[in-house]
């Protein structure tokens, strides 16, 4: 393996892999045992639907605090899923963006998207396979939650809203079958590129929100985006 290679293996301080919570799931799951595609397929269902969909107190939290929050958004999801991946031995990268504002209309209403900025920071992760990159970025609406806006909006194709950007809401391709997915891509204004981690993917270009906003964002706002969001998922429009 190259050293380049071996460095999208390696933990860091956002990707904790080798803190207990993330060594013991990973063991009581069995995911070594497993084929490198198995294994990747095994991961990215765990993030996808055992960690819900939503707000964290921000971007920059390690995998383990993620995991614990059993919680997350596209960052936050992206970074439990790159130290699920190299805890098991997947080579994995980081890839940043931003979307904007409108794709989150609807999962966040009233003061909170006002307060967000209109281009937001997004990511996804890309795995290596058999000597090819593959997108992952399906992972960030857990499967009731997104079944919730299939029967909401059960005519839409092309959608953008509560969370959600694709060119087909009733069939975005969201499960791992050893291609791309998507579920937010057509929302992308910015392409900030490739990154060996979130910690330097950071270091360069911060998180959304500084200040009085992120402190309104922690304390009181996220709770409303949380219950929301779990009012969506309970199809309680």
């Amino acid at each position: 393996m190259s050293d380049a290679m071996h460095t999208l293996l390696t933990a860091t301080p956002l990707l904790d892999l080798h803190h207990p919570d993330i060594e013991s799931l990973v063991a009581r799951r069995g995911w070594r045992t497993l084929s490198p595609y198995d294994r990747i397929g095994a991961v990215y269902d765990f993030v996808r639907d055992e960690i819900a969909f939503g707000y964290n107190e921000g971007d920059e939290l390690p995998a383990s605090r993620v995991l614990a929050d059993g919680i997350g958004q596209c960052n936050t999801k992206s970074t439990l899923l790159m130290a699920l991946l190299r805890a098991v031995g997947i080579p994995c990268r980081f890839h940043g963006f931003t979307i904007d504002k409108p794709l989150q209309k609807g999962a966040i209403t009233g003061l909170a998207y006002w307060l967000a900025p209109q281009r937001i920071i997004h990511s996804w992760v890309e795995v290596s396979l058999d000597g090819s990159w593959i997108a992952l970025e399906g992972f960030i609406l857990d499967a009731p939650y997104l079944a919730s806006l299939q029967r909401r909006f059960p005519q839409a194709r092309r959608f953008c809203g509560y969370g959600a950007a694709t060119p087909d809401l009733s069939a975005p391709g969201v499960e791992w079958r050893g291609q791309d997915t998507y579920i937010q891509k057509e929302g992308i204004a910015d392409d900030f590129g490739i990154f060996d981690s979130p910690d330097a993917f950071y270091a360069r270009h911060g998180s959304n929100l500084s200040g009085l906003k992120r402190w309104l964002y922690e304390r009181v706002i996220r709770h409303a985006m949380n219950r929301n969001v779990a009012r969506v998922r309970a199809s309680k429009w």
